[in-house]
């Protein structure tokens, strides 16, 4: 896979980086230094693995999708991260970040979150392992996703509100930086997408790659092929995308799917389709693909899914668009909706909104009977019911 892993210095092609204040430059090296042997070593790997085992729940079942199937004339399957335990693919990462952490001797722990599923993820390995969690939050997702406010205070964690800007993630990340700034010897920052300066975007793909680890070895036994022709995951950050994709990289015969958020639509100034809309650009301490003006100031991301709601993507997927390896797609809140609304009823499973935006682009690929997908069911949608409620009429 050394085509795709990034290089010394955190650039995966010309994207990447670690573009950092010098006050957190200690950190950021610190963590670069040692993060690999720290993976690497086989106490580490034993309390993960036995973590993501009795903790998180894993493996994560492949669900075969038989009317989703009839549905797009393909066999699908989904991969049920939303069966994790707290309710999606974040907390593979914060398991992991814990204990490195852990091992680094940080005892202060803070996050930022869109959605609230990394920051749900986050106070929930926090309380495991009882250490101090601050969470960032924009005040527009706060309210958006009230259940998920309430579950990280509930779990101990202290929720604070960014009302800056757009007041939702790219926001709660910039509150995020100043804080560890601000406290750079005892506070870990646990970044909860491929996003951010290196090492984090390796970092937080590498946690995750167990998602397509395990999809290999299912789709063998279910299937008797390891290799799907698409592998489907949204893309807002991008973690669970990457996670999905990882052991697929270098696959060619695999087609990666990743799908943004149109919001109301590519061209009406109301979208987060960074792929087609963004330039490269430096944000939250790598080069990346972002949505910015003719000054190169950061144009507001629109999304009805708060987890998609970035004006930037991770590095990775910035390469994996720049060199075509991935097809990026882009799927409207309507369409969203939509998706949503036909798997809770195709399939018993009401997807989170960020994963709607995945199972709509089936209907965009140009499948074969004979084709095998894979959709990374990446988390549930009992935090969006309120939205489900509203937007679908439902009340």
């Amino acid at each position: 896979m050394n085509h795709y892993q990034p290089t010394a210095t955190g650039y995966y092609g010309s994207f990447g980086g670690a573009f950092i204040p010098e006050m957190l430059y200690p950190n950021v090296e610190e963590l670069r230094a040692c993060y690999l042997d720290i993976l690497h070593d086989p106490g580490f790997q034993q309390q993960y693995q036995q973590l993501l085992r009795d903790y998180v729940g894993r493996p994560t079942p492949l669900f075969k999708a038989e009317r989703l199937s009839k549905q797009y004339g393909a066999t699908i399957y989904l991969k049920r991260e939303d069966l994790c335990h707290t309710g999606a693919h974040k907390v593979n990462n914060t398991v992991g970040q814990i204990l490195l952490a852990e091992r680094l001797g940080k005892k202060r722990i803070i996050a930022e979150t869109g959605a609230g599923q990394h920051g749900v993820a986050t106070a929930t390995v926090c309380a495991l392992r009882g250490l101090e969690c601050i969470i960032y939050m924009g005040a527009v997702d706060m309210e958006r996703q009230k259940p998920n406010v309430a579950r990280m205070r509930l779990l101990g964690a202290e929720v604070r509100p960014a009302v800056s800007g757009s007041q939702t993630l790219k926001d709660a990340t910039n509150e995020a930086i100043r804080d560890w700034i601000s406290n750079p010897v005892d506070t870990h920052y646990i970044i909860g997408s491929v996003v951010g300066p290196h090492p984090y975007p390796d970092l937080v793909a590498r946690l995750q790659a167990v998602i397509s680890e395990e999809m290999r070895r299912q789709l063998l036994a279910q299937a008797g092929r390891e290799l799907p022709d698409y592998v489907v995951a949204c893309v807002g950050g991008g973690s669970n995308a990457a996670g999905a994709f990882y052991h697929f990289l270098d696959e060619p015969t695999v087609q990666l799917v990743a799908v943004e958020a149109a919001g109301h639509g590519v061209d009406t100034g109301k979208s987060a389709a960074t792929s087609v809309l963004g330039r490269p650009g430096i944000i939250h301490g790598s080069r990346t693909l972002l949505m910015q003006d003719e000054h190169g100031q950061i144009t507001e991301p629109h999304s009805i899914s708060a987890g998609l709601d970035y004006p930037g993507i991770g590095p990775l997927h910035a390469f994996l668009a720049d060199s075509g390896r991935a097809q990026f797609l882009s799927i409207t809140d309507e369409e969203a909706l939509q998706a949503a609304q036909l798997c809770s009823r195709l399939e018993g499973i009401i997807p989170a909104l960020e994963t709607a935006h995945a199972l709509a682009a089936l209907a965009k690929l140009p499948l074969q009977a004979a084709d095998v997908v894979v959709l990374n069911l990446s988390g549930r949608g009992d935090k969006d019911l309120e939205t489900y409620l509203r937007e679908l009429d439902l009340a």
